[in-house]
């Protein structure tokens, strides 16, 4: 994901945000990102990227980041959405 694309869709917190959220204000818990602009604090299912984020950035890797691309993170967020599940089937998950 660029750093400019949103983590947190239901508030437009951005990855780059919570980096620099993470650089300046050195949360001791995860849940501290909620700090953020409110990260977390809609929908829910942000939340566990917030840790990965946090982990990440705990573990002193630069550039914290999400193992997908947006447009994967967004058709998955529509499936919790819809269904309340954060596993989407591997057929659903790859379709375009």
């Amino acid at each position: 994901m660029g750093p400019d694309e949103h983590i947190c869709l239901c508030f437009r917190v951005s990855r780059r945000k919570l980096v620099n959220y993470c650089r300046i204000e050195k949360p001791k818990v995860a849940s501290q990102l909620s700090q953020c602009h409110g990260a977390g604090t809609g929908c829910g299912w942000c939340v566990p990227f917030l840790k990965m984020i946090f982990e990440q950035w705990q573990k002193g890797e630069a550039d914290p980041d999400l193992p997908f691309s947006m447009d994967d993170y967004a058709r998955r967020r529509e499936w919790y959405k819809d269904k309340g599940e954060r596993t989407m089937p591997e057929e659903d998950r790859n379709a375009k």
